[in-house]
C-alpha cells in the first residue's frame, strides 16, 4: 500500500511541479476560506495591486470594514452569476467596480494592459479540503486571483485505479446539495485525469454527471499520443493550463449557453448549460487564429468535424476570435467576420451561441 500511495503522489507532484515551473504558484488549504469559497488573502492582493486608486474609494467610505464587506460581495456575485462572468466583468460594490482578472491583450499597442495581465495570480492547492460539513479534500484546485475556476481528480494505474474511477469519484463523493464549493458555476469545470486520458464535466449530478472526452485523439482513434519523456495527459498541465492559454480560455471559451426555461418575469432562468470545449474544438480554433495572425487575410482552410462533433461552437469560437484578432503588425486583421450555412438548424444554432461570447474588443 505504501508503494500504491507513492505512486499516486509522485503523478500529483510531477504535475504541480510542472505547474510551478510555468509561473504557477503553489499554496495550502489553510489560506482557503470553505465559507466564500475563495483564497480571501490573494483575492485582496490582486486587487491592491492592480486597482489601488478603486481600492481606497471604497476604504475612504468603508475603513476597517472595506475588506470584508468587499470579499462578501464578490462570494455573493459568484453566487449569482457565476465566476465567468465575475472574472470577465468585475463587480461593483458602493459605487467602486473592480475588476477580478485581466486577460490577455489582443494586441501589444498598450502597455499597461500587459503589465495588468502579468499581474493575474495563478494558484494551485493540493488536496484542497473543501467542504464545510466534513474534511473531504479534492486532489487539485486551481484558482485565478483567489477564485476556484478548475478542480481534478487524479488516479494512477499502479495503484490498480484509472480515469474512470475519477469519474465514479465526482459522481459518487462529490455532491454538490449542500456544498456551495460545488454549486454549478462556481467551479467552472472538473477534471478527472490519469497518465493516459483526460475527462471534463462542467455540472456535478451526482449520478447523472455527465463527463466528455478532453484528449488530443491518436491513430485515427480515441485517447492520446505515447509521450517518451512525460505523460500522455502532459498536455493538459502543459499547454492547456499555460497562463495565456487558461486565461484565453476563460475569456473566449468558456460560455453559459442560456437556458429554455422563463422565470414569473419572462427571464431567463438559472445560468443555463456552460459550455466547455472539446479539445478537438479548441485545436482548430487555435490553429487558425495563429495561421491567420501570421499570414493575415486571404487564406483557405478546411476543418472536417464528424457528426455531432460540434461545429456549431467551433464555427463560433472561431468567428469570435477572428473578430477580435490582430496581426503581428497589432493591426486589426478582418474588418468583419461573415457566416454562411446551408441548414436552418445549423443557423439558429450558430445565432444564438455567438451571442453567447464575450463581444469585448481589445482595449487601445
Amino acid at each position: 500500500m505504501k508503494m500504491a500511495k507513492h505512486t499516486e503522489e509522485s503523478f500529483e507532484t510531477t504535475i504541480v511541479d510542472q505547474m510551478k515551473a510555468n509561473g504557477w504558484r503553489e499554496s495550502n488549504h489553510q489560506d482557503y476560506d470553505r465559507v466564500r469559497c475563495m483564497m480571501p488573502e490573494e483575492v485582496y492582493e490582486f486587487i491592491l495591486a492592480t486597482q489601488p486608486k478603486e481600492w481606497e474609494k471604497l476604504h475612504a467610505v468603508q475603513g476597517s470594514d472595506a475588506k470584508e464587506s468587499l470579499l462578501q460581495r464578490i462570494y455573493s456575485e459568484v453566487s449569482g452569476r457565476g465566476t465567468i462572468a465575475v472574472l470577465r466583468k468585475g463587480v461593483e460594490h458602493l459605487g467602486c467596480r473592480f475588476k477580478l482578472c485581466y486577460f490577455p491583450p489582443s494586441s501589444g499597442l498598450n502597455e499597461d494592459s500587459g503589465r495588468l495581465f502579468e499581474s493575474n495570480i495563478l494558484t494551485v492547492i493540493r488536496q484542497l479540503r473543501f467542504s464545510t460539513n466534513n474534511e473531504k479534500s479534492i486532489d487539485l484546485v486551481l484558482f485565478v486571483n483567489g477564485l476556484p475556476i478548475f478542480t481534478s481528480e487524479l488516479k494512477n494505474p499502479l495503484t490498480g485505479q484509472d480515469v474512470y474511477d475519477a469519474v465514479l469519484q465526482y459522481k459518487n463523493d462529490r455532491n454538490p446539495k449542500g456544498e456551495a464549493f460545488l454549486q454549478f458555476g462556481r467551479c467552472l469545470a472538473h477534471f478527472a485525469v490519469d497518465p493516459n486520458i483526460v475527462q471534463v464535466t462542467t455540472k456535478l449530478e451526482g449520478r447523472k454527471t455527465f463527463f466528455i472526452p478532453f484528449n488530443k485523439g491518436w491513430d485515427h482513434g480515441a485517447g492520446n499520443p505515447p509521450s517518451l519523456t512525460s505523460y500522455s495527459t502532459s498536455y493538459l498541465w502543459n499547454e492547456i493550463w499555460m497562463r495565456t492559454s487558461l486565461l484565453e480560455l476563460l475569456q473566449h471559451f468558456l460560455h453559459h449557453q442560456p437556458s429554455t426555461g422563463k422565470t414569473r418575469s419572462g427571464r431567463t432562468a438559472g445560468l443555463g448549460k456552460l459550455i466547455f470545449p472539446r479539445y478537438h474544438q479548441l485545436d482548430a480554433a487555435r490553429r487558425l487564429v495563429a495561421d491567420s495572425q501570421q499570414r493575415g487575410a486571404g487564406q483557405n482552410y478546411l476543418i472536417q468535424h464528424s457528426a455531432g462533433s460540434g461545429k456549431s461552437n467551433t464555427i463560433a469560437w472561431l468567428s469570435h476570435r477572428l473578430s477580435i484578432l490582430h496581426g503581428t503588425d497589432d493591426k486589426r486583421v478582418f474588418d468583419a467576420i461573415i457566416i454562411l450555412s446551408d441548414r436552418r438548424v445549423l443557423d439558429k444554432q450558430l445565432r444564438e451561441t455567438v451571442r453567447a461570447f464575450e463581444q469585448t474588443r481589445g482595449v487601445v
